[in-house]
Formats: structure tokens, C-alpha cells, sequence
């Protein structure tokens, strides 16, 4: 099997659908399918059962994938050596971060970089998926959880404080009741998030109106008399609709933990943005 063979049975694998590969590996879903069909066709196998939920690993398949995921790791370290050597300040940086805090935080830092770097492209990925340093979907991760991973190497970077915001001019609550009080939120699925537990024990009779998995659309909707959100700081001091509130005790913070992968710690270009971030943001 050739390696190309082997990362679009990998990228089918992971990612169930035709689709979804696809743009993982920027083919078309035709050409995908087209590859995939060789593939099983020169092998003799079928290696995935098609369902209406998508693609499947039948028996055969599955024995191939662990054998794949195998030598991509030792084809994706030889490609992080490689890039771990290179000391000169171009080429291509990918970053990971949420959206908020790379449109309010990182986004100056990263402008002020590409003047003193105009031949190192940037590439920014604001996602809510935590995005493999291993597997080089980023080479510079911004998140919100310390890394775990033995073979990153990460630091805290920065505590940002959270602020409750109404819209300007909007009467403000009352802690311990809440009662009237429309809320902008998290969305279920980032329920546990400290702030959204917080909200709910100083205003347990607020009303839930508008969720959003997004901190920028939530301030948005602040700003548009939506109702009450707790924001972090850098992005809730962007808004001049919105104003910041006393409850009486402030919202809890978050720390923000910056990581890459231990090969890459060579590599100049990522250093020199890496010591920049640290030199404006870290306290």
C-alpha cells in the first residue's frame, strides 16, 4: 500500500464519511470514493461496511487500521524532525485557539509578528476541537485545559478574568434572585464550564433565553439586548454597547495553556512567534 493509500483509509476511518475525509485531506468527495474503491479493489478486501450512518471498518479493516495509525506516527515523526531542523524564519505555522481569544487576544500579537516575519504564513484555526499536536493538525495550540500529552511541551500562559455584562443602559439584576432577568449562555454541551454554574447560583431564577458554543456571538447578543452574559474580559471591554456589572463576587477566570510538540522545539520560525506571544500576553 502506498502512504497516500494509507492516509485516505485513515481519514475515512476517522472521519466516517466520504465528506468529512475529503476536505480533511483537500480532495473532492468524488476522487475520494474513486481511490477508495482501488484501494479495496488491488487489495482483494472490502475494508469498510457502508451503512446509512456512514462508513464502518469491517474485520479486515480494522486489522489494516491499526497497522496504518502504526506507520503514520513514524512517517509524521520523521516529518516533525525534519521541520524541528529548519532555522530559517519562513515557511508555514499553523495555530489552534477558540474564536474569542483569537480574535481578541492573539490577533495583535500575530499582526505585529507578520511585520517583523512577512515570509512566515500563519494560519490560525479558531476551533472548538482539541486539534493533535501528534498528528500535526496545529503546531502551536492555545486552549483552556492543561495539556496532558508526554510528548508536548506546554506552560501556562495567561489568566483571563470574566466580567457579567448587560446592555449599556439596561437595568442591572439582582444578585441572589434574578427573577426578570434574561441570560446568554453557554450551549449544553459546554454546560460544566465554571462560569455557566456560577451565573445559575447567584441568579437561580433567571430565564435561559439565547445559547451559543460561541463567546463573540454571545457579546453580540448582549450587545443587542438579548440579555445578560458572562464574557472574558478582553472580549466584553471590546464592546462599547455592552457594560460590566457587580454582582457582588466576580465570575471565575480561566487560565489559557499554550502547547507544541517536543520535535518542534527546533524549529525557528515557531520559536520566534512562540517567545513573541510570551512577551506580550504572559502574566
Amino acid at each position: 500500500m502506498e502512504w497516500s493509500d494509507l492516509k485516505l483509509f485513515l481519514a475515512i476511518a476517522r472521519f466516517g464519511t466520504l465528506g468529512a475525509a475529503a476536505r480533511s485531506l483537500g480532495l473532492t468527495q468524488p476522487t475520494m470514493g474513486r481511490r477508495l474503491r482501488a484501494l479495496e479493489t488491488s487489495l482483494g478486501q472490502t475494508l469498510f461496511q457502508r451503512t446509512a450512518d456512514g462508513f464502518v471498518l469491517t474485520d479486515e479493516g480494522a486489522a489494516v487500521f491499526s497497522g496504518a495509525e502504526r506507520i503514520e506516527e513514524e512517517a509524521l515523526a520523521v516529518e516533525r524532525v525534519l521541520a524541528g531542523g529548519s532555522r530559517q524564519l519562513d515557511g508555514f505555522l499553523r495555530l489552534s485557539s477558540s474564536d474569542w481569544f483569537g480574535a481578541h487576544v492573539l490577533s495583535p500579537v500575530l499582526a505585529e509578528f507578520s511585520q517583523v516575519h512577512p515570509k512566515v504564513e500563519v494560519e490560525l484555526l479558531t476551533d472548538s476541537r482539541l486539534l493533535s499536536l501528534s498528528r500535526r493538525e496545529a503546531d502551536l495550540v492555545f486552549r483552556i485545559q492543561p495539556f496532558t500529552e508526554a510528548e508536548v511541551i506546554s506552560r501556562k500562559l495567561i489568566h483571563i478574568e470574566y466580567g457579567v455584562y448587560i446592555s449599556r443602559g439596561a437595568p442591572p439584576p439582582e444578585a441572589g434572585d434574578g427573577a426578570g432577568t434574561r441570560l446568554v449562555t453557554m450551549d449544553e454541551a459546554f454546560g460544566d464550564m465554571p462560569d455557566v454554574g456560577w451565573l445559575q447560583r447567584l441568579l437561580p431564577r433567571a430565564d435561559i433565553v439565547m445559547r451559543s458554543n460561541s463567546r463573540d456571538v454571545q457579546a453580540a447578543l448582549c450587545a443587542n439586548g438579548a440579555g445578560l452574559a458572562v464574557l472574558p474580559r478582553p472580549l466584553g471591554d471590546s464592546f462599547a454597547a455592552i457594560e460590566l456589572v457587580d454582582l457582588g463576587e466576580p465570575p471565575p477566570g480561566r487560565d489559557t495553556w499554550v502547547g507544541y510538540h517536543r520535535d518542534m522545539k527546533r524549529l525557528a520560525r515557531l520559536r520566534a512567534l512562540l517567545d513573541l506571544v510570551i512577551e506580550r500576553l504572559a502574566r
